[in-house]
């Protein structure tokens, strides 16, 4: 997707180093396992405090089981591990 877009732009095409960059901490991407995403965004909460996260699930042709599949892993599994660690690091008292 990023590539056909990037042609219409006129940018050179992106590949596997432009993804990694991007999947990694400082990256735009939250890609990987539910643990691997959870680490993501308490990473970007020690960065900007955030009180939500807002997450699109799907760009270019993405199955839709897949982006069900997708939902559903962050609501039982991600939510709930970076729920569990700001209660955890939040001293008592403090609204997370």
């Amino acid at each position: 997707m990023m590539n056909r877009i990037g042609r219409e732009r006129g940018w050179p095409p992106s590949g596997r180093r432009e993804y990694e960059a991007l999947r990694s901490p400082r990256g735009a991407l939250a890609v990987g396992s539910p643990e691997q995403v959870a680490e993501k965004i308490l990473f970007e909460h020690e960065l900007f405090g955030h009180q939500r996260y807002l997450a699109h699930m799907s760009v270019g042709a993405v199955e839709h089981r897949d982006v069900m599949r997708s939902i559903e892993l962050y609501g039982t599994r991600v939510a709930p591990i970076v729920h569990a660690e700001i209660a955890r690091r939040e001293p008592a008292g403090t609204p997370a």
